[in-house]
């Protein structure tokens, strides 16, 4: 089939005159999750097979079918 192009993205936090390193080191927390770095790194930590990963897409999508039910019936009371 066809090959997987990856696109590394490096988030960088330059370091201000006089500012405190934990305020840096917060900054770039804030981007590495803003960018989504650790979900995609939690998600690749372990390979899924594409079978189960379609159960699992399925199941999310049937709870989520579910709170949105819920939610309609909460609010029609």
């Amino acid at each position: 089939m066809g090959h997987r192009l990856e696109v590394s993205v490096l988030t960088k936090v330059s370091v201000r005159d006089g500012e405190n390193i934990e305020r840096a080191i917060k900054r770039f927390k804030r981007k590495v999750e803003q960018a989504g770095i650790l979900k995609e790194v939690r998600k690749r930590e372990h390979y899924i097979k594409p079978s189960i990963q379609k159960k699992l897409k399925a199941r999310a999508a049937e709870a989520r079918s579910r709170k949105r039910e819920k939610r309609l019936q909460m609010k029609g009371i």
